[in-house]
């Protein structure tokens, strides 16, 4: 195997040139936004539950599906629609994709039967109730 020098020197010689192609090269062809944007999620709770909201907009309730199992809670859509247009001389087809997947660690003393999830003006709410406990409640430990 043998070492090979590198010459930094051309890359440092017109230090404005090569940052604005790092940082265009670095936006444009690595990340594909469409494809890539996780919609924004605002997580809180109060006393009865867990609340967690996610931003969708342009999206219908039938497109979502949300899924619970063990202590995992998904969210995912997977939305394709297709435009045609019919002119004289062409045809124009476009095809557009959105898709994306969120999942949620839940923590302990959540009831799995009280989850509710609604979707309305392009937010979608999940609630997650917590399991109700009786903090005055008293009982008896037997010594083994």
């Amino acid at each position: 195997m043998s070492l090979v020098s590198f010459n930094n020197k051309t890359r440092n010689s017109a230090p404005y040139f090569n940052p604005i192609f790092d940082s265009l090269f670095n936006d444009s062809f690595q990340k594909s936004y469409a494809v890539l944007r996780q919609p924004a999620v605002n997580i809180f709770d109060d006393e009865n539950a867990f609340h967690i909201e996610l931003a969708a907009p342009g999206l219908n309730k039938e497109d979502f599906k949300v899924e619970l199992k063990k202590d995992n809670l998904s969210i995912w859509v997977e939305k394709k629609s297709e435009s045609q247009v019919d002119e004289k001389a062409y045809t124009r087809k476009e095809f557009q994709f959105t898709s994306f997947a969120r999942s949620f660690v839940l923590p302990e003393g959540i009831d799995e039967d009280q989850i509710e999830a609604k979707y309305t003006d392009g937010i979608l709410k999940v609630s997650i109730a917590k399991q109700t406990q009786d903090k005055n409640s008293r009982r008896e430990i037997l010594v083994s």
